[in-house]
């Protein structure tokens, strides 16, 4: 049945929610809200909050948060129209009537899910009795107890084609056939899908058989089955265990993700109730979008062998697009040739805790997937690399994420290898930005007469002046951007509107798309930054050569690379500078006066390049 958002709103509107809570829940008044122990997880302090005025609940400690409807849900375990009918006939309001599709489509599932129902129970019989003994043997063998065949309805399926069948005869084939129970081939006589297997009932959130997975005992393949998709069940929406592992999920404040049916049984068995699993696929976009209601960064934990590496990044990279502040994952990596099973026998709960405090985030999988994918020991691997990590990091929704994610794949990727380094000069070593206190000696221009232009410019004028004129010069050579990248990157303008054209060029050339012919410009205006960037080239005060369109392209080049490896140096030295004068006054030593003076050289060494630029041609 479909309701109108304005039947729900009306019916939420109408219903006092302190006083449904309160037929089970002892409520405090607590100014203009009511309190109590949240009746979701246990707790001896009250956490659990009602609003009747914003109609809705929320526990401070375990996250639980709806409204009327989803308490009778959740709390209660009713169906939603159940709720929805309940709440209307206390509010005196009629339930909309079903069209007659939506009934139609109604009874039928009602008709599968008790024919799935039957099922299960024919198959519990089945383990028990004379034919299921080899099954037992099975679950004995992995240490599967009595109360866990029971709270998972473990059965077994005979090796027959038609025992299910004359069974469940009362259902009709078709409802079988529907339900996914028999199979029909080519108009002949259907039979049972699932013969001489242990079966594993699939449930819904609310609990209901939905489907079955069958492992085979003896030797054949495949070694596991699914149902097929039915109207009842979509293995790619659904994950096993999902009506224990949720409630569960509220008290341990974690969800956990294992590859199989016998890895969620062998948590259960060591205690630990959160755990799912997908079936038979790997974890899809809305199975993570389901963890995701349940907790904010769910827990995958993969076996060690390659299968097992492959399913996380498979999941980490589906999950990466949709990720964001308060969503994400962790993962888990066991032992090569260990899955959680063999973990939990060995050394009990505390053995797989232990593994769970290696989790790592996501960013740091895909890091370590794409750093290890092939040696990186030529430029052009090195350039692949980055280019796959500005890929993942743009492939995310949420833009302050995305940011994040550029920063710390950049961050990582100077890390290994080292920021670009800048342009040599022709006299002395080139300044070392990941060592700003040993920067040896900088080139020394012969000074030539600075001009009145530039002495009349303040420190501060110079910053702002010598910042714009470098962005300026970035957009008239734009090829310059992806030799200085870097460094490029980490520069604080002091402008928002020169950062986003720094940002704009420098993520270009980070991805490797083509800043020349045009292409600059064409980001620019992609970036909503056209009238900006006319604007700084327009009214730029400094005549550089890389500013001037009669300038030679190579000195232009070369000048513009002079000035951002001076923009990048100066502060870095002016930084090391003020710390060692600090130094110096405190300690008074010999080796701190050295230092400070050897940067006070430096200084000034940097101070000339930054005039030899600012001449106009001539003076």
């Amino acid at each position: 049945m479909s309701l109108s958002p304005q039947f729900l709103d009306e019916l939420r509107h109408r219903t006092m929610l302190s006083a449904l809570i309160g037929r089970s829940v002892k409520l405090q008044k607590a100014g203009r809200e009511y309190r109590a122990c949240c009746p979701f997880h246990d707790e001896k302090t009250p956490s659990f909050y009602v609003n009747d005025d914003k109609g809705f609940y929320h526990c401070f400690g375990c996250s639980a948060h709806g409204d009327a409807i989803r308490f009778l849900t959740e709390a209660k375990g009713m169906p939603f129209m159940e709720a929805v009918k309940e709440l209307a006939q206390a509010a005196g309001m009629d339930v909309p009537a079903a069209d007659p599709r939506s009934a139609e489509r109604a009874e039928r599932a009602t008709g599968l899910v008790a024919a799935s129902e039957a099922a299960q129970s024919w198959f519990a019989e089945q383990l028990q009795g004379i034919a299921g003994a080899e099954a037992r043997a099975y679950l004995a063998k992995r240490g599967v107890p009595d109360d866990l065949v029971k709270a998972f309805g473990l059965g077994f399926a005979p090796d027959s084609r038609g025992k299910l069948k004359a069974a469940l005869a009362s259902f009709g084939n078709d409802t079988l056939i529907e339900a996914g129970l028999l199979i029909l081939v080519d108009e002949k006589e259907p039979y049972d899908r699932f013969r001489g297997r242990l079966i594993f009932p699939v449930r819904d959130a609310r609990g209901r058989t939905i489907a079955f997975g069958g492992r085979i005992l003896d030797a054949g393949e495949p070694k596991y089955l699914n149902s097929p998709d039915t109207p009842l069940f979509d293995k790619g929406r659904t994950l096993y265990n999902l009506d224990r592992a949720a409630p569960a999920s509220r008290k341990a404040e974690r969800v956990i993700v294992v590859e199989g049916y016998m890895d969620v049984i062998a948590l259960a068995r060591a205690g630990i109730d959160e755990a799912v699993a997908p079936l038979g696929t790997a974890l899809t976009e809305a199975q993570i979008e389901r963890l995701w209601r349940l907790v904010p960064v769910p827990v995958l934990c993969f076996d060690g062998d390659k299968a097992g590496q492959k399913a996380a990044i498979r999941a980490a990279l589906r999950a990466l697009p949709m990720v964001g502040p308060d969503r994400s994952l962790r993962f888990v990596t066991l032992p090569d040739g260990q899955d959680p099973d063999d973990l939990v026998k060995a050394g009990g709960k505390a053995a797989f805790e232990n593994a769970l405090q290696s989790a790592i985030p996501l960013v740091d999988l895909i890091w370590r997937h794409e750093a290890g994918a092939t040696a990186l020991d030529t430029p052009e691997t090195r350039a692949g690399l980055r280019r796959r990590l500005a890929e993942h990091a743009a492939s995310i929704t949420d833009q302050g994420t995305s940011e994040q994610y550029k920063l710390e794949f950049r961050r990582r990727f100077d890390a290994l290898f080292g920021a670009a380094p800048p342009r040599q000069h022709s006299e002395g070593p080139p300044f070392r930005e990941r060592q700003p206190f040993r920067r040896g000696d900088f080139r020394k221009p012969p000074p030539r007469p600075t001009s009145a232009g530039a002495r009349s410019i303040g420190k501060s004028g110079v910053d702002r002046m010598f910042a714009r004129a470098v962005i300026a010069g970035l957009v008239l050579h734009p090829g310059t951007a992806a030799a200085h990248a870097e460094a490029l990157a980490g520069l604080e303008l002091g402008d928002p509107v020169l950062e986003r054209i720094r940002d704009a060029l420098v993520d270009a050339a980070f991805t490797g798309r083509s800043l020349e012919g045009g292409g600059a410009h064409s980001i620019l205006a992609d970036a909503g930054l056209e009238a900006a960037t006319e604007e700084l080239c327009r009214t730029n005060g400094l005549a550089f050569s890389f500013l001037r369109s009669d300038a030679d392209p190579s000195r232009a080049t070369r000048d513009l690379g002079e000035a951002i490896d001076v923009l990048v140096t100066r502060p870095l030295i002016e930084q090391a500078l003020t710390e060692a004068t600090r130094t110096f006054g405190t300690t008074t030593d010999e080796a701190s006066f050295a230092e400070q003076q050897r940067l006070t050289r430096e200084k000034q060494d940097v101070e000339r390049r930054l005039m030899d630029l600012m001449q106009p041609e001539g003076e």
